[in-house]
């Protein structure tokens, strides 16, 4: 039986690549079906040429946004955004709650109606968001259940305006981000658990590709139109091959075409093996922290609630993360070259939790005073201090560079500062380094403390730089800090 699975996988595998080669999808058809060849496109559909378009400098500089999980899953608000899958499943936790609370025979369904969110202000959303100091905030436009918050022409009555709140999400959230000087882009996920035409297609073994040429790529191809993504966030592409998502046509469409095809970045969710390996940045995995630098451009996707992506009812407290916590996913993320995007899930009124919204502003807080060393940043020469491992690096180069953005200063670089932000402040007042205490030697630097006025001193002792710090009683910052390093 298993030899017999195996032959099915290579089968399969070598058919797909085969279809991959052979056709390419014009997605400003009428019909998203139509086959097409165009030697002259600036971006071919392949993962080689596609692989060797620059990064988009708004984003790398960007370093921080926002992510929420919000839909019908909101309703239960019970395990995760999973429920559904994990109800059908047979889960016995989700199995045990819908029996306890809810009547024989209750479907999904019948949740969606009361997604309301009458409390829904999208501007006081994305107040609190540019408070927070994110630079993009991101949004599920369709989680696997296939209910949309916006109004798809191809989900008939299971989309936001047609039932539950009546409203376009996305697009008043579109609106109201922007507003505040922040880019706003999507997730969608690419399958959908119980969708009958790509449950067909399953069966299939994905030899068709009915699910996404009449319903994925019209319904991207809507949102891209209607409102323009800075950003789109692929998921759920794990189940077939990128050549049965026609993922390489799409991002050539997107990338030569497109109203966005300037500005568009996208990650790396597009089939079967190709997380990691392709896309504008790389996700890798969810909560992708790898604590080292990596030589392409990465965004570590992470939950404040470290249980669940979506809203849940049970949440507790030492279940959510401490700003320390949260400052050291940030500081760590983008010392090694990677954005951070911070995940919320909102309730299905359209109200955002106090302990989020808590955290959100602490660290808002926490950038006005040491952003400087985070916003529009590059890697250093060292990024994790090897003496002190509470200490990380970062830089500002003069130049932006959109085809290396993660990796290490060339000697041609000109370096304006050099950041140590440190998260735990030392009993003596007295902050010892040793990745740093080399380039002192080269000359002679000014070393500040952000936030703070004045110059500090410091020493060098054999192999170690010694930072002679204030009072602790006397700075502005609260949980972790910033030295910044120039020559005079």
């Amino acid at each position: 039986m298993k030899n017999i699975v195996i032959m099915r996988f290579l089968f399969l595998f070598l058919v797909i690549y085969t279809t991959s080669v052979e056709s390419s999808v014009d997605y400003n058809a009428a019909d998203a079906n139509v086959v097409i060849v165009d030697a002259d496109k600036p971006y071919a559909p392949n993962w080689k040429d596609l692989d060797t378009r620059p990064l988009p400098e708004w984003y790398d500089k960007a370093k921080i946004g926002i992510f929420m999980h919000w839909g019908v899953y909101s309703v239960p608000g019970f395990g995760s955004e999973w429920f559904w899958s994990n109800w059908k499943s047979g889960d016995n936790k989700s199995v045990e709650f819908m029996n306890k609370n809810y009547p024989p025979g209750f479907t999904y369904q019948e949740f969606a109606p009361m997604f309301t969110a009458e409390f829904f202000d999208p501007d006081a959303w994305a107040a609190l968001f540019y408070k927070a100091g994110a630079k993009y905030v991101i949004l599920t436009s369709k989680h696997h259940d296939g209910f949309t918050l916006f109004p798809s022409r191809r989900s008939f009555s299971w989309n936001a305006m047609e039932v539950g709140p009546k409203r376009d999400l996305v697009g008043e959230i579109a609106q109201a981000v922007r507003k505040n000087e922040m880019k706003f882009g999507v997730y969608h996920s690419l399958y959908e658990w119980f969708n009958p035409i790509y449950l067909e297609d399953k069966k299939n073994l994905f030899l068709t590709k009915n699910y996404p040429m009449t319903k994925l790529w019209p319904d991207l191809k809507q949102i891209v139109y209607d409102y323009e993504p800075s950003v789109i966030w692929s998921d759920g592409d794990w189940e077939a091959f990128d050549a049965y998502w026609n993922s390489t046509d799409l991002l050539a469409w997107l990338y030569n075409e497109s109203p966005v095809k300037d500005e568009i970045v996208v990650n790396d969710r597009w089939g079967i093996g190709i997380p990691c390996h392709h896309g504008d940045f790389y996700n890798c995995a969810d909560r992708y922290n790898p604590g080292k630098l990596q030589n392409h451009k990465w965004e570590n996707a992470f939950t404040l609630d470290s249980k669940s992506w979506g809203y849940r009812k049970t949440m507790q407290l030492n279940e959510i993360l401490s700003i320390e916590q949260l400052l050291k996913q940030v500081v760590s993320t983008v010392s090694c070259g990677g954005n951070a995007l911070i995940n919320i899930g909102p309730t299905k009124e359209g109200t955002i939790a106090p302990i989020f919204q808590e955290r959100l502003l602490a660290l808002g807080r926490w950038l006005l005073y040491n952003g400087e060393a985070i916003y529009g940043s590059s890697p250093w020469l060292h990024q994790n201090d090897t003496y002190n491992s509470n200490v990380w690096y970062t830089c500002t180069k003069q130049d932006y560079d959109g085809d290396r953005p993660t990796s290490r200063p060339k000697h041609s670089d000109v370096i304006n500062a050099v950041y140590a932000i440190f998260l735990h402040w030392p009993r003596d007042n007295m902050l010892t380094l040793r990745d740093i205490a080399p380039y002192l030697h080269t000359g002679t630097y000014k070393v500040q403390l952000l936030g703070n006025d004045g110059i500090l001193n410091w020493k060098i002792f054999s192999v170690l730089a010694i930072i002679d710090l204030p009072d602790k009683a006397t700075v502005e910052s609260t949980h972790a800090w910033t030295l910044k390093f120039t020559h005079n």
